[in-house]
């Protein structure tokens, strides 16, 4: 793949998060049209028919005259449903990971239910990464699974 800041995404996304999330059963998805747009899914399939699904959304900024200094960002969006594209699905439930854990738990460790995670750096990322992923294992993926419930 190119050197893009999607492509970049996508490789520390996988060093940061990539193993833990396997370990509990979710594959980042094949999706290289999603991918080049800065989407990337991760999605478990249930005995029962359903899908588990966790999406990073990346907006990434390069300088130009109209964006100069601004930093990338993403944010982390749950989903359950009965639909590997939950947009067909007709039984869908949908939740932010920051309203997740600031409004449904109350958790006050993001400055709003509304975060978006971001960087300028590599470095940045990682740790935006990491901070997203602990929430993800702690609060998402327990969510996801009717295991905890605000």
């Amino acid at each position: 793949m190119s050197d893009t800041p999607q492509s970049r995404f996508k490789d520390t996304l996988l060093i940061v998060v990539g193993q833990a999330f396997e370990a509990a059963e979710y594959t980042l998805m094949d999706r290289p049209v999603q991918h080049a747009a800065g989407q990337f899914r991760f999605i478990k399939s249930l005995d029962d028919g359903s899908y588990r699904l966790i999406d990073y959304q990346l907006l990434s900024y390069t300088d130009t005259e109209w964006s100069a200094g601004m930093p990338s960002r993403f944010k982390v969006t749950l989903i359950r449903s009965d639909d590997a594209n939950p947009r067909k699905a007709s039984a869908r439930l949908q939740r932010d990971l920051s309203a997740l854990v600031v409004d449904d738990f109350g958790v006050d460790i993001l400055p709003s239910a509304k975060h978006w995670w971001s960087f300028r750096s590599v470095e940045d990322l990682g740790k935006a990464l990491a901070e997203a992923g602990h929430l993800v294992i702690g609060y998402g993926i327990p969510w996801l699974a009717g295991d905890l419930t605000p």
